[in-house]
């Protein structure tokens, strides 16, 4: 059984939790962690927007080892270990005119999933257009589509409120002794659910809906106030960015306004905040003529190392049931650094900057292994770059940077290790 978590409330303990683990200061060293390689460039133009990587570790030759993207409207792109692409799957078609298209945004992988007899790894994407999971096997280095097509809309009644688009968003799997799991979130609202994969037939892998979390919407103040995060009128703060840490049947879920949330990965028991924005209890409020919001002084009620939108989630295992959860801190393009034992105690932050490859900026998705790979000793952290500036081009576009683990250890000042093997 998950162990369950302590309990906070949803307005109550909110203002406590400018949260004391974010204390320290930033450490960055003088030469900056730079990416060893990157993707081809994703254009707008061509409706393409690289959005979040999935690292698939072949089980017999690391060197065959898979990088699994979303690009949103332009599908998933699979690339090698050399940046290149090897495989393009297109969006699912909309199923009328006034519809739109599929559109994936999240993906993870899932190991040894039985179907037909045999095991399987899988990619699992959310699918925003659908509001479903694309469900992929992965056999002889490509994948394959065995989404059950006759799947149902994760929150949606209807096509209708399909359209309306809030709709499945972030995504992370997860594997116990009772089976598969997918932790989906939905676009512009609090909620997060729990899937349970399932074989249908013999050759597709459908879903069924266990419970669903509702994170906050609002949250007390220190001064007695209510704060919401600003936003479009008719949406809250999501959830994109989500880990599980599977020795411990742990969820974190990055609410993108807000902070890491901490909760059991069944999403029993109550969410705690790991650590809030700095930007956590700004006022602001929406303005109908330039549709942007308008802000306020910050009270300094929120942490002191994340600034919105909090992105990307992933974890280093050192091996031992110990490891670092990795947090895109978009608004200032760094990465946070918390350790996953104990009270998740922060670390430091560290940028990707310029090197060969260009550096790394707004950046959404992001998964690291801890595998010895080609080019890669000691594991690969493979981010989102959502300002890509190669040389010579004057335009910006989007694409993946593939960075060694160890240059983030060399790099970062506040005891970073390496683990080889797989934990």
């Amino acid at each position: 059984m998950l162990k369950e978590l302590a309990s906070v409330t949803a307005l109550g303990a909110a203002a406590v939790l400018a949260v004391s683990t974010a204390a320290q200061a930033d450490h960055h060293d003088d030469e900056p962690v730079t990416a060893q390689l990157e993707t081809p460039a994703l254009w707008d133009e061509d409706d393409a927007d690289a959005d979040d990587p999935a690292i698939w570790i072949h089980p017999e030759d690391p060197d065959e080892s898979l990088v699994i993207a979303t690009a949103k409207e332009a599908g998933i792109y699979v690339y090698d270990l050399d940046g290149e692409e090897v495989q393009h799957i297109e969006p699912r078609p909309a199923p009328s005119e006034e519809d739109k298209p599929g559109r994936y945004n999240n993906v993870d992988i899932v190991h040894g999933f039985e179907l037909d007899g045999e095991r399987v790894d899988l990619a699992v994407a959310s699918d925003r257009g659908m509001d479903t999971l694309g469900v992929f096997a992965i056999e002889d280095g490509e994948l394959e589509d065995v989404t059950d097509p006759e799947g149902t809309p994760i929150f949606s009644e209807s096509q209708e409120a399909i359209n309306e688009a809030h709709t499945a968003y972030g995504l992370t799997t997860w594997t116990d002794r009772t089976g598969a799991y997918a932790l989906v979130s939905r676009n512009a609202e609090t909620e997060v659910a729990l899937l349970k994969l399932v074989a249908v037939g013999e050759d597709h892998v459908g879903w069924e809906l266990v419970r669903t979390l509702a994170l906050p919407a609002e949250f007390a103040m220190p001064d007695g106030s209510t704060w919401a995060p600003c936003d479009d009128p008719g949406e809250y703060a999501q959830v994109e960015g989500m880990v599980v840490d599977r020795t411990r049947g742990v969820a974190y879920l990055g609410q993108e306004l807000v902070g890491i949330w901490k909760v059991n990965a069944d999403l029993t028991g109550e969410p705690q905040l790991v650590d809030t924005a700095i930007e956590f209890g700004v006022p602001g409020e929406y303005d109908a003529e330039t549709d942007e919001c308008e802000y306020g002084p910050n009270p300094g009620y929120g942490g002191s190392v994340l600034r919105t939108d909090i992105e990307g989630l992933t974890i280093y295992r050192t091996g031992r049931g110990k490891g670092y959860l990795l947090a895109s801190s978009q608004g200032d393009d760094t990465f946070a650094v918390y350790r996953i034992e104990g009270g998740n105690k922060y670390l430091g932050s560290f940028a990707i900057g310029d090197g060969e490859v260009d550096s790394t900026q707004h950046s959404d998705g992001a998964d690291v292994v801890n595998v010895d790979l080609p080019g890669f000793e000691g594991g690969l952290l493979v981010v989102q770059d959502g300002d890509n500036t190669p040389e010579g081009d004057d335009e910006s576009s989007t694409n993946f940077k593939f960075v060694a683990w160890e240059d983030v250890v060399e790099h970062t000042d506040f005891g970073l290790k390496t683990a080889r093997g797989r934990h």
